[in-house]
């Protein structure tokens, strides 16, 4: 599925919210790929993590030339409305 970053929003730490261009939204934590891959290291300090925006592509990304895919944000997304679904359900 093509999916699009229609507007993302900062929330805390490394979490952020997105809405995407199906109409679907969710929270995203990014703080596992900030500490895995070195070119993201600057984004540790949270007020630079703070200083996303989309690209072109509607892609999430930082002037040290980090970004995270549309795809992999609204999978991210759409995992954790699972979770948070099933949490309440219980």
């Amino acid at each position: 599925m093509i999916v699009s970053v229609k507007t993302a929003r900062y929330l805390e730490k490394y979490r952020l919210n997105i809405v995407f261009d199906t109409g679907e939204s969710g929270d995203v934590d990014l703080e596992d790929l900030i500490f895995k891959y070195d070119v993201a290291l600057p984004l540790r300090n949270e007020e630079y993590f703070k200083s996303f925006h989309l690209d072109s592509w509607a892609t999430i990304v930082w002037d040290c030339g980090f970004d995270v895919a549309p795809e992999t944000l609204y999978e991210r997304a759409m995992t954790n409305n699972l979770s948070k679904k099933i949490k309440n359900e219980i």
